[in-house]
């Protein structure tokens, strides 16, 4: 079994819209869950991260979670949405530093690897971040196939 584990920041936008994009794959053998590095337990994801995933016909029934040592113990592969959460993962949990990649890093992408936060932006900001979310979660789909046979 591959579990990913999605995180940005605050676990109401980025992370969670990957998770519910991943789980719409409906991969055998992949579990998906999302993490924030200052989330508040129990928040609900925005009111666009929502609607932007609606539009697209995905469900999302999310509850924001803090990252701790047991997610970081449950995952296989740790995807940040940019370089600063990356980086926080690796400084609150050292030893997770071989499975912790951002994103478009671990989709074999090369300069700029952040995702956009849309937080408090309008509707098409949140649009063009599923977008950027959608197309990368794409390129990291083979990689996920063949992992899930190790």
């Amino acid at each position: 079994m591959t579990h990913i584990l999605f995180v940005c920041t605050g676990n109401t936008c980025r992370s969670p819209m990957a998770e519910a994009i991943l789980k719409s794959k409906n991969i055998p053998r992949v579990e998906v869950k999302s993490a924030g590095v200052y989330a508040f337990d129990g928040n609900d994801a925005s009111v666009n991260t929502r609607r932007a995933l609606e539009e697209q016909g995905l469900a999302l029934n999310h509850r924001a979670a803090l990252l701790n040592e047991s997610l970081v113990n449950w995952t296989t592969f740790i995807l940040t949405m940019t370089r600063s959460h990356k980086e926080a993962v690796i400084s609150m949990f050292p030893s997770a530093a071989v499975k912790t990649f951002t994103l478009k890093e671990f989709a074999g992408k090369s300069g700029n690897c952040d995702i956009i936060d849309p937080f408090g932006g309008s509707i098409e900001i949140y649009r063009n971040t599923f977008k950027d979310l959608n197309e990368t979660i794409s390129d990291i789909m083979n990689r996920l196939q063949s992992e899930k046979h190790n």
